[in-house]
């Protein structure tokens, strides 16, 4: 009962949120609530969400300060050298402008932080996007793309659940697999270069005024406001600041791998500090607050909305019960092809649970299993990360809402236009791992 409760509430979210008859922030409170009551859960439903809540308050409190302290960074103008070379290159070819696009998202995604990557990728290049009239789930493709691929770092967080779960140095499960992220990255640019060629295809390359005098007053395909102008935003920029924000991000992505502090805090105290240097004017500070009120909303709301679902689906064993039916169809005659198969498994599981619930509660099981086939937890930690480029279309993950949110593009719209590349890099995230023998297809 609990495993089809389990399956049944992941395709009833699934279903609303695809075919928009609810949005994700209601269907991660309802669906849950509703079938949490069906299995006769009602009696200690409060706890089990307040449970879940609690689990993902840090998680929530870390993307509000790190949503805000890399957007005073972007207003600051930290970014602008980076940015300002990768947008003299591309011009206004539409293939070179999806090209630096994946480019400049690998580079930022070196801080394993999704929610930055988004950021600073939208901003430097959705202007481009709306000028040229080029399709934005481009851009939100392969930025979450890379992004995947990129947060395999041990600080980005699967890496280290993976270790953790099955009791392994992460150092062991990382350093091997960068040939095959190396490939995977390969196969993003790739896609890059394929989409975007369609759209050079359909729109030629245009020729652009010389300097950034193209972004003023810029209109966005879905007809939405004007994008800022350049005088709208010099005001804000602190170039004489560079090198100090600089510094100052680079001791903070220090800290943050040293683990000096939890990572809620140090975005906390970063935040402050960049705040007062940068703007010690209270009204400045204010309004650069409030510039940024959106985007914290937006995916701090579905983070503890997330919270009640991960918390339900926990709690009442439907996590446990998924898994453990997972394993059990898998035939004997399988077992020595469970290292593949968890590479294959990771996909769906990741895209449907958390990484908390897949790396802790499933994982542990089927690498227990593929043990008495000779698999070691280190191989099975290395092929339980295939499928995280599937799993940031998870609408579990809040980061994607701010990307979706930024390019102004509906979510069930960049699942649609992205689940079949995503599929397709983390195959070759296998597959390239099977021949740089990071886990064996045959124990």
């Amino acid at each position: 009962m609990l495993t089809l409760l389990g399956f049944g509430m992941v395709i009833a979210f699934m279903y609303l949120i695809m075919s928009k008859r609810l949005s994700p922030l209601v269907a991660l409170i309802t669906v849950p609530i509703v079938f949490a009551l069906l299995g006769g859960f009602g009696g200690g439903i409060n706890e089990m969400m307040l449970e879940g809540i609690k689990k993902i308050a840090p998680t929530g409190v870390m993307l509000m300060f790190a949503i805000l302290y890399f957007g005073v960074m972007i207003d600051a103008g930290l970014f602008d050298p980076l940015v300002g070379r990768i947008l003299r290159l591309v011009k206004g070819d539409p293939l070179k402008i999806v090209m630096g696009t994946a480019i400049l998202a690998m580079l930022i995604s070196l801080d394993g932080d999704g929610s930055t990557t988004y950021m600073i990728t939208a901003s430097a290049m959705l202007p481009l996007y709306h000028r040229l009239g080029m399709n934005a789930l481009r851009m939100t493709c392969v930025t979450m793309l890379a992004s995947g691929v990129m947060n395999l770092t041990p600080w980005g967080g699967p890496t280290a659940r993976a270790a953790t779960a099955l009791h392994v140095d992460p150092a062991d499960v990382f350093v091997p697999l960068v040939p095959a992220m190396v490939i995977a990255l390969l196969s993003i640019l790739a896609l890059a270069w394929w989409l975007g060629l369609q759209e050079r295809r359909r729109l030629g390359v245009i020729q652009l005024p010389p300097g950034q005098d193209w972004m003023d007053a810029s209109v966005a395909e879905d007809g939405s406001d004007a994008l800022p102008t350049v005088e709208d935003v010099e005001h804000i920029k602190r170039p004489k600041l560079l090198w100090v924000n600089f510094a100052l991000t680079c001791a903070l992505m220090a800290a943050l791998v040293v683990g000096v502090l939890p990572m809620p805090v140090l975005f906390m105290i970063g935040f402050a500090i960049a705040l007062v240097i940068n703007y010690p004017d209270l009204a400045e500070q204010r309004r650069r607050l409030v510039n940024h009120a959106g985007n914290v909303l937006s995916v701090v709301s579905l983070i503890f909305a997330a919270g009640i679902f991960t918390g339900i689906l926990s709690n009442t064993g439907m996590v446990e019960a998924m898994s453990r039916s997972f394993l059990a169809v898998i035939p004997d005659a399988c077992g020595p092809y469970l290292a593949v198969i968890t590479a294959l498994a990771s996909m769906p599981f990741t895209f449907f649970m958390s990484n908390d619930a897949f790396y802790f509660g499933v994982l542990p099981i089927l690498s227990q299993a593929a043990g008495e086939y000779g698999i070691t937890p280190v191989e099975m930690a290395r092929a339980s990360l295939a499928g995280q480029p599937v799993h940031l279309l998870s609408p579990l993950v809040p980061s994607t809402y701010l990307l979706v949110g930024l390019a102004k593009v509906e979510f069930a719209d960049h699942q649609k236009f992205t689940l079949k590349w995503a599929v397709l890099v983390s195959l070759v995230l296998m597959a390239a791992g099977l021949v740089f023998g990071l886990f064996p297809l045959v124990a």
